[in-house]
C-alpha cells in the first residue's frame, strides 16, 4: 500500500534528465537519539537544508536492516529499517515531508550482494540441497582445495571463501561478509524485483542501484587474464590494491545483465515518474558499460560515472575528452556526473594541492559539475566545501582503509558527520559521542556559519542551481565544445531555441578567454564577476562565465 502521495510533486517522467540529486548518507547526516548514528528522523528534520539547495531529488544511502560490516551494504533484510535509522514509519514520514518541499526521494538499492546473515544465504549455505541451493555462487575447489579461479574481491584477497558446512566456495566481491546473489537464477530476480516493487509501492521515485555491473557472473567460472601495468588505473580501487592487475572479464560485466535490467525497467515503467541510476564500476570500459546500460531507453535511465571521482587531475583537457569519450561509447545514453561521493575523498582535498583559495576552487568546482552535460549529484557537505577529514588509525571504521592503511586510508574521511552548528557538540550532528569524529576544519565551515553570507561556498551553490534552472540549456541541453587548452574550458549548451556560452578558468591567476563569434548577450545571477572585450573575456582566477547568444 502507498503511504506516500507522489502526486504531489509536479508530474514529469522526464525530471531526472538533467536533475540535481542530493546524496544523504544516513549514519552522519544528523543524529536525533544520541547514540552517535545519524537517523531517518533526522534526515526528515534536516530537509529545509537540502530544499533551500534547490535541488531535485535526493538520494538516500542504504538504511535497511544490516549487520553494519560495510555499514548498509550488507543487507539482511530489504524489507524493512534498520533500528539505528529508526522504522518503516520514520521511512513514510521522511517521504512525506520531502515530497511536500517538491523534493524526489531515491534509494539505494544492493541488489548484487546481500549480507551473509540474509536469511536467504543462511538458507543457502544449510546444505546443496534447499530451495535456495542455488540463490548465491557456489563452487567446487580445484582438486588441491584452491579457489575455484583467480578472482579477486575489491576489498583485498580472493574472491571466494570456503564454507565448511557445503564444502564450497562462495563467490564475494567485497567483504567474505557479503555473499553474491546468482542473478542467472531467475527466482533470485524475482525476488529482487519484489523488493524494488515494494519501494515503489511505498512512494519512492527512484532507484540507485549499486554496482550494478557486478550482477552477474560467467556461468563458467574463466580465470580473469592479466592487465598490462600500462592500462592499469585507480579509477575503482586504489593503485594498491591488486584488484587493479585483472582485466575484469568474466567475474563481473556479463551481457545477460542487459536482459535483468530490461526486467527492471519494465517494473519501473508500471509507475508514474520514476528514474533509476547504475553505478557502473569498472575502470577500463566503465563508460562503454554505461553506454549499454542506458541505451534503447529501456534499460537505465542513466549511469554513475567513476571518471570524475577518481583521482586523476580536473584539467580542462580531462573534462572534455571524458565527455568527447561519453558520446563516443553512449550516443543515445545519459550520465550522472559526481565529484565527489561516499566512497573517494572529497574533491577539494583531492584535487586542491596546493590551491590557496579554497573557497574560489569550490565554487568554481561546483559551477563546473553543473554545467556539464549530464545529471548531477552533489555530496552532502559538498555544498560547505568540506575538505577530507584527517583521521587517526584507531578512529577508523572502513575495513578496507584498515585493510590497506596507510597507502590507502579508506572511506571514513569522507563519511565524518555533517556540520550545522560550529557552536554546539559535534557540530549540531549529536549530541552523544559520534560514530566518526567531527573535524575542527569542518567546524568553521557549518552550516550557521556560511548562512546569511553571500560570498560563502553555501550561497553560491543555491545561488548557482537558481541560476541553472532559469537556463534550460545548462540542464537538459547538447554540449560543443570549444577550448580545452591549457588552463581554459568553454562550451556551448544548446537546447531548443537557446544556446549558452560556458568559460571556466581552471587556474589560480586572471587568465583570457575568446570569445565564440555571434552576438552574445552576458549572463548574471551566477555569482561570478568578469570583464567582456570585444574578442575576449577577462577571467579571474577560478572563475566562469557565462552569456546567451541573442
Amino acid at each position: 500500500m502507498t503511504t506516500s502521495d507522489s502526486t504531489l510533486l509536479t508530474p514529469d517522467k522526464d525530471w531526472w534528465r538533467g536533475a540535481v540529486i542530493y546524496q544523504i548518507y544516513p549514519r552522519s547526516f544528523q543524529d536525533t537519539n544520541g547514540d552517535g548514528i545519524g537517523d531517518l528522523k533526522g534526515i526528515t528534520e534536516r530537509l529545509a537544508h537540502v530544499a533551500s539547495l534547490g535541488v531535485d531529488a535526493i538520494w538516500i544511502s542504504p538504511f535497511f536492516t544490516s549487520p553494519m560490516k560495510d555499514f548498509g551494504y550488507d543487507v539482511s533484510d530489504y524489507l524493512d529499517v534498520d533500528p539505528i535509522f529508526g522504522e518503516l514509519a520514520d521511512f513514510d514520514a521522511l517521504i512525506a515531508e520531502a515530497h511536500r518541499l517538491d523534493i524526489r526521494v531515491m534509494i539505494d538499492l544492493v541488489l548484487s550482494h546481500t549480507s551473509d546473515k540474509h536469511p536467504w544465504f543462511v538458507e543457502s549455505r544449510s546444505r546443496r540441497t534447499n530451495p535456495k541451493a542455488d540463490w548465491y555462487v557456489w563452487a567446487d575447489s580445484k582438486p588441491d582445495g584452491t579457489p575455484p579461479n583467480n578472482w579477486l574481491a575489491i576489498f583485498g584477497g580472493s574472491a571466494w571463501q570456503w564454507d565448511a558446512t557445503r564444502l564450497q566456495y562462495y563467490m564475494h566481491n567485497f567483504l567474505t561478509s557479503q555473499p553474491d546473489l546468482n542473478l542467472h537464477n531467475p527466482e533470485v530476480q524475482d525476488a529482487l524485483l519484489s523488493v524494488a516493487r515494494f519501494w515503489l509501492e511505498r512512494g519512492v521515485d527512484g532507484f540507485r542501484l549499486d554496482t550494478i555491473n557486478f550482477y552477474f557472473h560467467d556461468k563458467e567460472l574463466r580465470d580473469n587474464p592479466s592487465l598490462p601495468p600500462e592500462r592499469r588505473n585507480a579509477q575503482t580501487a586504489p593503485a594498491v590494491n591488486p584488484y587493479n592487475y585483472q582485466e575484469h572479464l568474466y567475474d563481473k560485466n556479463q551481457p545477460e545483465n542487459l536482459e535483468f535490467l530490461k526486467r527492471f525497467r519494465a517494473l519501473l515503467e508500471e509507475f508514474p515518474a520514476i528514474a533509476a541510476v547504475g553505478e557502473v564500476g569498472d575502470s577500463q570500459r566503465g563508460l562503454e558499460i554505461a553506454g549499454e546500460y542506458t541505451s534503447g531507453g529501456d534499460k537505465m535511465h542513466m549511469c554513475y560515472a567513476f571518471e570524475f571521482l577518481a583521482p586523476d587531475p580536473l584539467t580542462p583537457a580531462f573534462v572534455a575528452e571524458t565527455q568527447h569519450a561519453l558520446e563516443k561509447a553512449a550516443p543515445e545514453g545519459w550520465v550522472c556526473w559526481a565529484f565527489s561521493n561516499h566512497d573517494v575523498m572529497r574533491h577539494v582535498s583531492r584535487w586542491g594541492f596546493g590551491v590557496t583559495d579554497h573557497e574560489a576552487h569550490a565554487r568554481l568546482l561546483a559551477s563546473l559539475l553543473m554545467s556539464l552535460r549530464g545529471s548531477v549529484c552533489i555530496y552532502q557537505g559538498e555544498e560547505l566545501a568540506l575538505p577530507e577529514a584527517e583521521l587517526a588509525y584507531e578512529d577508523l571504521q572502513d575495513p578496507y582503509g584498515i585493510q590497506f592503511w596507510p597507502d590507502f586510508k579508506g572511506r571514513d574521511g569522507c563519511r565524518t558527520p555533517m556540520v550545522w552548528s560550529a557552536g554546539e557538540q559535534s557540530g549540531g550532528f549529536s549530541d552523544g559521542r559520534p560514530w566518526l569524529p567531527v573535524s575542527a576544519a569542518h567546524l568553521e565551515r557549518a552550516v550557521d556559519v556560511q548562512e546569511g553570507d553571500e560570498a560563502s561556498v553555501l550561497s553560491h551553490y543555491r545561488r548557482f542551481l537558481a541560476f541553472r534552472k532559469e537556463h534550460v540549456a545548462l540542464v537538459k541541453g547538447d554540449i560543443e565544445f570549444l577550448s580545452a587548452e591549457g588552463a581554459i574550458l568553454s562550451f556551448v549548451r544548446s537546447h531548443g531555441n537557446e544556446k549558452v556560452f560556458c568559460a571556466f578558468n581552471m587556474s589560480p591567476v586572471p587568465r583570457l578567454a575568446d570569445l565564440p563569434s555571434g552576438t552574445l548577450e552576458v549572463l548574471e545571477g551566477h555569482g561570478f564577476a568578469s570583464l567582456m572585450h570585444e574578442e575576449n573575456i577577462e577571467l579571474p582566477a577560478w572563475s566562469g562565465f557565462f552569456a546567451r547568444f541573442a
